[in-house]
């Protein structure tokens, strides 16, 4: 796990000052403090930072073939590069280290850019190409890894974060009203988008090709489109098939040359995760975050007690309100682009907690996404019923919850629900507060016309592999490729790196994903079950206790409350508070409507709230 940066300048090939690399190098030392390289020939730089995972004495980058014509700089780790570095070396390629960095370089020789389907892992890489003066930047197939760029006037500049490309440029860019209003819709910014006008972000499974003499251009690498089995397997088969496929992520994730720990809440996926790694080894650290014994939503005795089932060596952090708000201004400085997700503040800390005795950490991240975890997929799994309703039927209905106080996400499955279009529907469900509220909030002139549909341009090329799923899976591929790599992947990242600990993300394996993805909706929600096959996976490892407790994910709901309370205090300052930043695009008037509604009991809006004391918090730090 590393950082990367660099510069192309593709139009005239004016040679890069090596000092400009350096400089840029210097924005992302967190994440690589082990040490540092640089190549710069002609009109290309590359950057380089790392984190010593695998090969600590050998695998230095940037990293070229023997010869010097391909050079790679490289975020990231790949899971099966021993396979890859066999078959390579049965086609006669001769390898100096044993680092996964390799695989790429004598790959990109083999099979050109097409090396980035044989890759099963997380990545944000580029590739130098010096007879062909091409340079390809990538993000891996799940988005776990993130790549920044900006073109301006005929130069390239990239980067693992905003910081080199901000670096680069000069100046912060202006703010993106279109990726503002995208950001109060749902809580991150999708991809391309960041809030910086002109600096842009891969999509998961996306490639930025540059060659000398003529524009780049962006296109989707990874074009998987899952399709169901022709004849489904049978619940036993499943099962089954999908414990082998985790076993077999878990020991590929393992693999390291430095200490591997796990970050454990009290819950299913993070215990199984454990079970997993208990087949391969005894003691693995744990790390866990709560809030104490005084909140009913706290996992740390859960996760005490699941630790030692397995034997591991646990360690806890305990959180309180007061750390919460005085470290928020922090972490919204360490995302560079704001997420809105309030268990990013868990996360800095366990991360923080975690690297004092680990390199690496797993995590619990997938599931949901991939095997129906959220409340959201009921609704999408049996919304269909709801369209088929009478129409007048269902506009009573409608008109009667929209009257009920609170219990907003009803309010918003029954309206986004009957959308008669699928990806607009998508679209609504994913939202957190109408469009048409959103857009309300905005001052005169600033928005541009059109703006909240710019999501649907986002998801335009995956439109063919969603039509080709049942309702719940190309809802989920949306999730897996849009929503799950922009917010929670990002944030885990941000929130991992800032303390240099490398996060792997054992579910989001390609192998597993894939097969998942061809399983139908009985699998993932059945009979009002979520996460139905997961679960019958999880008996196999975890206790019935474990399997009973209730979904917490580190307390998030601690911190929702946390911020509910808060009105009247730091991050309620932000709201009432004439002169914040905010306004220069909002509307007073429109936020305060939203607090009142909230403060009646006649909304709950503390998500659109805390969005609006994040992106505040954003601009105070930019």
């Amino acid at each position: 796990m590393c950082g990367i940066c660099g510069r192309f300048n593709y139009r005239n090939g004016v040679p890069v000052e090596a000092g400009d690399i350096r400089r840029m190098m210097g924005t992302i030392a967190h994440r690589g403090p082990d040490d540092e390289g640089a190549y710069v020939t002609g009109g290309v730089g590359l950057g380089f930072r790392r984190l010593a995972i695998i090969d600590l004495s050998t695998g230095a980058q940037p990293m070229s073939d023997a010869d010097g014509t391909t050079w790679v700089v490289f975020n990231g780790e790949i899971y099966n590069f021993q396979e890859l570095r066999a078959e390579l070396e049965s086609y006669g390629y001769v390898f100096r280290t044993r680092c996964d960095t390799e695989v790429i370089v004598h790959g990109y020789r083999r099979w050109g850019d097409r090396v980035l389907n044989r890759l099963n892992g997380m990545f944000g890489l580029a590739v130098w190409d010096e007879p062909r003066r091409k340079l390809i930047l990538a993000r891996d197939a799940m988005g776990i890894k993130p790549v920044y760029y900006a073109l301006r006037d005929g130069h390239l500049f990239f980067g693992s974060e905003i910081r080199p490309v901000a670096a680069a440029l000069g100046a912060r860019p202006a703010l993106d009203p279109t990726a503002l209003n995208l950001f109060l819709r749902y809580r991150y910014t999708p991809s391309p988008y960041t809030l910086f006008d002109g600096i842009r972000k891969l999509a998961p499974g996306e490639m930025l090709v540059a060659q000398h003499g003529a524009a780049p251009e962006t296109v989707r690498w990874y074009n998987y489109e899952p399709r169901a089995f022709d004849a489904a397997p049978s619940d036993q088969e499943a099962a089954e098939t999908l414990l082998e496929l985790y076993r077999a992520a878990v020991k590929r994730h393992l693999i390291s040359d430095v200490p591997v720990g796990l970050l454990l809440s009290g819950g299913l996926d993070s215990g199984l995760l454990l079970g997993l790694m208990s087949l391969f080894g005894k003691g693995w650290p744990t790390f866990t975050v709560g809030y104490g014994r005084g909140f009913a939503d706290d996992e740390l005795d859960d996760a005490a007690a699941t630790a030692r089932i397995f034997g591991a060596e646990h360690a806890r952090l305990e959180l309180d309100r007061a750390t919460f708000e005085d470290v928020l201004p922090r972490i919204v400085s360490v995302m560079e682009e704001p997420i809105a997700s309030s268990s990013m503040v868990p996360m800095y800390f366990i991360s923080e907690r975690a690297r004092r005795d680990v390199k690496v950490a797993l995590i619990g991240q997938g599931p949901d996404e991939l095997c129906g975890g959220y409340t959201r997929h009921l609704g999408v799994r049996y919304g269909s019923y709801w369209r088929g309703l009478p129409a007048a039927l269902r506009s009573g209905l409608e008109q009667l919850v929209l009257k009920l106080p609170r219990n907003e996400a009803f309010k918003r499955g029954v309206r986004a629900l009957a959308t008669p279009d699928r990806l607009r529907r998508y679209r609504d469900v994913f939202s957190i507060q109408p469009g048409d509220t959103v857009d309300a909030l905005f001052r005169d002139g600033i928005l541009p016309t059109g703006s909240g549909d710019k999501i649907l341009e986002c998801w335009a090329d995956l439109e063919a592999a969603v039509r080709g799923l049942d309702e719940l899976g190309g809802f989920q591929l949306l999730e897996l490729r849009s929503a799950l790599p922009d917010e929670l992947l990002m944030y885990a990242d941000k929130m991992s790196m800032i303390h240099a600990l490398e996060v792997r993300v054992p579910y989001l394996d390609r192998e597993v994903v894939e097969y998942v993805q061809r399983l139908g909706p009985e699998f993932k929600v059945r009979h009002g079950t979520r996460k139905w096959l997961h679960r019958r996976v999880c008996r196999e490892f975890l206790p019935a206790e474990i399997l009973r407790r209730k979904k917490r994910g580190f307390a998030v709901n601690v911190v929702d409350g946390w911020f509910r309370e808060a009105l009247g205090s730091k991050m309620d300052a932000r709201l009432q508070d004439d002169e914040s930043l905010m306004y220069r695009y909002l509307q007073p008037a429109q936020v305060r409507r939203l607090m009142q509604e909230h403060l009646s009991g006649r909304s709950d809006n503390h998500k659109i709230l805390f969005s609006l004391v994040v992106f505040e918090e954003w601009l105070r730090s930019m």
